[in-house]
């Protein structure tokens, strides 16, 4: 009996390694993700980022891959500032092969605190960047005040998109 629950432990401990150094990694990469941005450090930035990657952004018109998102940000880095995000806190899930990891993150920002959820995975034996949505949060009791200041845009978008004219 003896052997059986130290060997219990043992497998428990080792899983539990292998996860701490998953969430190790998934930190590291993020948190140096956001610093490269901040320090506008282009390559550090997009190299994070998988070839297929997605970006959403705060604005409804702001959803793109990698090439569109470097088109967007490059100009930023080029004048040495991109943006500032630096982790509040952080939760890191993961798939049950540990090939597939996905977050959420609360970021202090320029723009105060926001919201960043994504998706990561394993490509070619290291953690990239596959989805990233950045949202602004909003006190529940502000929201009608933010509807109010958004509707003009949004309404308009919201024709656009629905196909009204």
């Amino acid at each position: 009996m003896k052997k059986i629950i130290t060997s219990f432990l043992l497998i428990i401990s080792i899983w539990s390694n292998a996860q701490s150094k998953e969430t190790t990694q998934i930190n590291s990469l993020l948190d140096n993700w956001h610093k490269a941005a901040a320090e506008a450090k282009f390559d550090s930035y997009f190299d994070a980022m998988a070839e297929e990657s997605i970006f959403i952004g705060t604005d409804a018109t702001e959803n793109w891959n990698k090439k569109q998102f470097i088109d967007f940000a490059k100009p930023y880095f080029d004048k040495g500032k991109a943006w500032n995000f630096t982790a509040l806190e952080r939760h890191i899930y993961f798939s049950k092969d540990k090939k597939t990891a996905w977050f959420d993150e609360l970021l202090n920002t320029q723009m105060k605190i926001c919201r960043g959820s994504g998706v990561l995975e394993i490509i070619n034996g290291k953690w990239k960047i596959k989805h990233y949505v950045l949202s602004m949060t909003i006190p529940n009791d502000n929201t009608n005040d933010v509807i109010k200041i958004k509707a003009p845009v949004e309404d308009a978008l919201i024709s656009k998109l629905s196909g009204k004219k």
